[in-house]
């Protein structure tokens, strides 16, 4: 036990804790500590009492940084991106530690480069994945993702399958794909091969875009392959220019799965896609264009039968075979009076708004003809041709409404009906149908529905990637093709991230979307207390918390072991 020891120097007594213990059996000050003169004694008394007032707080964000995070170490995700990739420049991270840092800020809050450093240091990756914030600029973040090639991401998604089906479990038996595309603002003279114009699925067809074929699991949209591709290539098109690499990436994943069926959507149809695709093992599920087979319509509905299980309860069904695409398949005509329902509705307001345009045009021309419009340029037959064309474009108005522009004495006269029989016969005949089509002979019509609808996966992976939230593509500052390249690699490395994510917590019965989830993990930030300095202190004294968590909070928080990731107070 120390000892209090009261000194007197120059007249001022000074006050010490002397530790003494026996050095060859003689009592000795082994020891001396410092405590100052009386003053310091009772003011260090009092603010043990009562703490000093914090000097400063910094909150950081936590929960959803620490939790795409674990995932990665899970995958070992850094590891094997550098194994991949060329030796490490000389500054800065490593290319997986920067493509990590980029991926999780793609899934919590997308920002540019310009401000990548700035969003790190306010989050705990500081502590989990220490970087010098120079090493985070734009200049130092490409100059290392220059290397990244398209070899090198294929060659890692083979990679990383395997680990998802080894460490993951991942289920194989459905993959589903399909194509989209991202507006961009690049400036139309920029020399780059992947932004061109074309029909934009977000209607910005007056801007250039690009496009990203994906191929997903069933089991949680987890992506396991991507190719970015030009904006004005239909999706057939790059469809069957891919099939060798599918047909690659098969031979890996038929090593967990025997049976793999592939589920696309009639855009990705065409005869060039099939003859590729019957090279490949893949088998497949897909649909046709209903108005390019009137004879599979023209099957009265008292043939369907009705299916009673699970999610298809009501859904009524026609099983056949025919030559499509130059091969015989099995076919399942489907009517859904849900479907029904929302085309017949989507129909009656594309065609009332339709008709109001045609009202005001056909308003517009007579007003001219009769002389009460002279200013401007009198329209051109072509012009009021296409301005026509363009009202009836909605899907199924050509096959209903009537239209004819002609020119008469003074001027254009437009007129329009509305085909009634041709309505009812759309409504009896083809809406609410729809015509699948498959190689798998031995399914029965519940088992190539359930496939088909299971699209929806990397529907919900496509809109989740046009937030501007979470998983956002936007914003998108690049304009070279390599760039735009790896910034697609990073997009989908966070929709890989978080839809482990998403697959973990529904393992423990939290069953979220990925924004509710990310929001909620989100409002997890750890709080940092800084204390001022007392004497002899070289650092400031620290203490550190989380915020409040509400009890959705604390079941994810416990559900991923986050506890782990505490910072530690000093």
């Amino acid at each position: 036990m120390p000892s209090l020891t009261a000194k007197t120097i120059h007249g001022h007594t000074y006050y010490y804790a002397c530790y003494c213990q026996r050095v060859d059996r003689k009592p000795k000050i082994v020891r001396q500590v410092y405590l100052g003169r009386i003053d310091d004694l009772v003011a260090a008394a009092h603010s043990f009492q009562q703490p000093p007032p914090p000097r400063e707080t910094e909150v950081a964000a936590f929960g959803d940084v620490t939790a795409l995070f674990d995932i990665s170490q899970r995958l070992e995700l850094v590891a094997l991106l550098d194994s991949i990739l060329p030796a490490k420049r000389q500054q800065g991270l490593s290319y997986g530690q920067y493509l990590l840092l980029a991926a999780i800020n793609r899934a919590v809050a997308p920002t540019s480069k310009l401000k990548f450093a700035e969003w790190y240091q306010q989050t705990a990756l500081t502590r989990l994945l220490p970087a010098d914030p120079a090493w985070l600029s734009s200049q130092h973040f490409w100059n290392h993702m220059d290397v990244v090639s398209s070899e090198h991401v294929l060659e890692f998604e083979k990679q990383m399958t395997q680990r998802l089906i080894e460490r993951f479990q991942l289920d194989l038996r459905a993959l589903v794909y399909d194509g989209t595309n991202f507006f961009t603002y690049i400036n139309t003279r920029t020399p780059s091969q992947l932004p061109q114009r074309g029909h934009n699925k977000q209607k910005r067809g007056d801007l250039r875009q690009v496009s990203l074929g994906m191929l997903v699991s069933t089991d949680f949209h987890v992506p396991l392959f991507h190719k970015v591709y030009a904006g004005n290539l239909n999706d057939s098109t790059e469809f069957s220019s891919i099939t060798a690499e599918l047909s690659a990436h098969y031979r890996q994943l038929a090593q967990a799965c025997d049976h793999i069926t592939l589920v696309f959507d009639k855009g990705n149809n065409s005869k060039e896609a099939f003859q590729s695709l019957a090279t490949t093992p893949f088998h497949f599920v897909g649909s046709l264009v209903p108005s390019q087979h009137p004879d599979l319509l023209a099957i009265p509905r008292r043939k369907f039968r009705t299916l009673t299980s699970g999610r298809l309860q009501g859904v009524e069904v026609y099983r056949t075979q025919k030559k499509v695409f130059g091969a015989i398949h099995t076919v399942v005509i489907t009517f859904n009076h849900n479907l029904l329902d929302g085309q017949r509705q989507g129909l009656l307001t594309n065609l009332r708004k339709a008709r109001a345009r045609l009202r005001e045009l056909q308003r517009q021309l007579q007003r001219r003809r009769e002389g009460k419009i002279k200013r401007g340029r009198a329209p051109t037959l072509e012009a009021v041709q296409r301005k026509v064309r363009s009202i009836g474009s909605a899907q199924f108005l050509s096959q209903i409404l009537q239209l004819e522009v002609e020119a008469v004495r003074r001027g254009l006269k437009l007129t329009f009906s509305t085909d009634l029989a041709a309505l009812d016969r759309l409504c009896r005949v083809q809406l609410g149908k729809t015509i699948l089509f498959t190689d798998n002979a031995d399914w029965s019509e519940e088992e190539i529905v359930l496939a088909y609808r299971s699209q929806y996966h990397i529907e919900d992976a496509f809109k989740q990637m046009k937030n501007p939230h979470f998983l956002g593509w936007s914003p998108m500052f690049h304009w070279t093709d390599s760039k735009i390249q790896v910034h697609a690699f990073y997009c989908v490395l966070a929709l890989l991230l978080t839809s482990l994510l998403q697959r973990e917590l529904a393992r423990h019965d939290l069953k979220l979307s990925i924004n509710h989830l990310l929001q909620e993990l989100a409002g997890i930030r750890e709080t940092l207390i800084l204390y001022p300095r007392r004497q002899g202190q070289r650092r400031f004294p620290t203490a550190s918390c989380l915020t409040h968590m509400s009890i959705s909070q604390q079941r994810l928080f416990c559900a991923l072991g986050l506890q782990r990731y505490l910072p530690a107070s000093r």
